[in-house]
């Protein structure tokens, strides 16, 4: 197994005897950790296929220390990483392997900012530090009656920070919308040390520039997000689950649209294919769900009050439908851990595009197409949101540095009018594609904004746009 290692040329990796005062100055000796036997965690990107060295691990636990460490990275001209659960797949949330004109970063872990409010009853709202996990909001939520919309398998380990600063996505973006959406309030520290702070959480606040939607998606290159303030919802009475078998990505599209047009809220619609089906069911010792083998399984979640009555299923539907919790959960294990199951083969390619919904069955094919035509390529998978129009890659063979087929993925995405980043963002390894979808006068608007804020280019630089 191919390992992403620092080379020997990349740079200093250690800290300036004053930097390191300063540091320890801010947040104290035990939160700046420079052994590489401790910060390698913090390091490497858990799909294995990027690392890259840092000159320390800072565990700031508070927005006022945050702020002196920025300050003090700064004045001494070396760049900050910030970090959340590194959950991420595109490179973004570890330093590169070869780090640019300023050398390796330190990275400012934002893990010890856990606090969560109590809910606001009344707005139906709670503000989270940056390090709060998404399964510790959620459980908060449901604990005070709500729950909080955005939703993805990492909810344990991914913090609330990190899914901003993404704008993640997740597996109920067709009810809730993407995180974007459920932001009403941000604070964060900005590349010179200042802090902005707007956590009212007013939903009519008609004064000037968004700040905390321009810090959605922004991957850490405009600062570093503290605390979020975001708006929950009132849980569905009962919903029901259901595993269907369909024959391609045209057939699970027309499914998924009759379960729109039948009058109950669509919560979850997914998509699995076979590979993913084995592979999930040989990791979980799951049965095949379903009478025959299909080429593609959908999952679909309807707040139809339990019953099953807003599932659209026929005489001659192939599926299996759960109405009680545990065996709502058990069905969609078979979709939720499918990125886990790919990752026990070893370096994965891990790849996230999104096509117009009416181009989505003609992407696809041409996806699977496009991989098969790759001899190195030994397993792969095609599925995802399909609800939203995002197909999830999982491809298994091409060396971690091989770039060509993630190129082709993302081209043949642009070329159906596509994003090349639907949910994960596009950190460093897809910065040199950003141009496949976005316009040059988009990117130097955005540029633009990154260089006013951060003159110096220290705040994460070479995530986003490539250096």
């Amino acid at each position: 197994m191919n390992v992403h290692q620092p080379s020997s040329d990349s740079g200093p990796l250690s800290l300036s005897e004053s930097l390191h005062a300063a540091l320890v100055e801010a947040v104290g000796s035990a939160h700046v950790l420079t052994d590489p036997a401790v910060t390698g965690e913090f390091t490497q990107e858990w799909t294995r296929r990027f690392s890259g060295p840092c000159r320390a691990v800072v565990r700031p636990g508070s927005t006022d220390e945050v702020a002196a460490v920025v300050r003090a990275c700064m004045a001494a001209g070396v760049p900050v990483l910030p970090q959340g659960g590194n959950t991420g797949l595109v490179g973004g949330s570890v330093p590169a392997v070869s780090p640019g004109r300023h050398g390796a970063p330190v990275i400012v872990s934002a893990r010890r900012l856990s606090a969560i409010s109590s809910v606001d009853q009344l707005s139906g709202q709670l503000t989270a530090g940056a390090g709060a996990t998404l399964g510790d909001v959620h459980r908060a939520a449901e604990a005070a009656g709500w729950i909080y919309g955005v939703d993805l398998a990492a909810r344990d380990s991914c913090t609330i920070g990190g899914t901003v600063a993404t704008n993640a996505g997740g597996i109920n973006v067709i009810a809730y919308g993407m995180t974007r959406a459920s932001v009403v309030g941000i604070e964060a520290v900005l590349p010179d040390g200042q802090v902005i702070s707007h956590l009212s959480g007013l939903l009519k606040d008609n004064t000037g520039y968004d700040l905390g939607a321009l810090f959605c998606g922004s991957e850490g290159t405009l600062g570093i997000i503290t605390a979020v303030r975001v708006r929950l919802h009132r849980p569905h009475a009962a919903t029901s689950v259901a595993l269907v078998g369909c024959t391609g990505f045209a057939s699970a599209l027309e499914l998924m649209s009759r379960a729109r047009a039948g009058g109950f809220p669509v919560i979850g619609a997914e998509v699995i294919d076979a590979s993913g089906m084995e592979l999930v069911m040989g990791l979980a010792d799951l049965p095949y769900p379903l009478e025959s083998r299909w080429e593609l399984v959908v999952l679909l979640e309807i707040a139809d009050g339990g019953d099953g009555s807003g599932l659209p299923l026929d005489e001659s539907a192939d599926a299996v439908v759960a109405f009680d919790a545990s065996s709502r959960a058990r069905l969609w294990s078979y979709r939720e851990r499918q990125s886990e199951a790919y990752s026990t083969l070893g370096v994965v390619h891990k790849l996230d595009i999104s096509v117009p919904l009416e181009s989505l069955a003609a992407c696809a094919d041409e996806l699977r197409t496009l991989i098969e035509s790759y001899p190195i390529v030994t397993t792969y998978g095609v599925f995802g949101h399909l609800a939203d129009g995002n197909i999830h890659l999982e491809i298994v063979g091409p060396a971690w540095d091989d770039l060509e087929i993630d190129h082709a993925m993302l081209a043949c995405a642009a070329r159906y009018g596509g994003s090349i980043s639907a949910e994960h963002g596009v950190g460093r390894v897809k910065a040199r594609e950003l141009g496949m979808c976005r316009s040059s006068v988009e990117i130097a608007a955005m540029k633009a904004i990154k260089d006013a804020w951060d003159p110096q280019g220290l705040m994460h630089p070479g995530v986003l746009f490539a250096e």
